[in-house]
């Protein structure tokens, strides 16, 4: 999938629909994301994604993340800025969740379920 048509679906399942604005999600969850996989897990998705979505997910290898989904929705929250609650948050970021199971193959999402927390499940929904 090109770069446009991931921000197009993230736009369509309830992200935002300006497409800098969706750009700009995408890329807070999935650095935010790269932050929680271990064992190359990172690239090995990343290796799936277009290229302009690469580099967030692979950037900070060094920084290992435990919390649970609240706390990474109260951090992408934060990170978009605008007064954005984990409530606004929340659908925004099943939309790149679920634009992301459609977008790599079963065997990735299953691999990146089996590193998340149970509390991530909706997320994919």
């Amino acid at each position: 999938m090109r770069h446009d048509e991931f921000l197009k679906n993230v736009s369509e399942k309830g992200g935002p629909s300006d497409r800098e604005q969706a750009d700009q999600l995408v890329k807070v969850v999935l650095e935010d994301l790269g932050k929680r996989l271990k064992g190359g897990e990172a690239s090995d998705l990343a290796a799936q994604l277009p290229e302009e979505l690469k580099a967030p997910l692979t950037s900070q290898t060094e920084t290992e993340t435990l919390d649970d989904v609240d706390d990474f929705l109260r951090r992408v929250a934060g990170q978009l800025g605008e007064d954005l609650g984990t409530e606004d948050a929340l659908p925004q970021v099943q939309a790149v969740f679920s634009t992301l199971a459609d977008s790599v193959s079963e065997g990735e999402i299953k691999d990146l379920r089996s590193q998340l927390p149970t509390g991530f499940a909706p997320l994919f929904a």
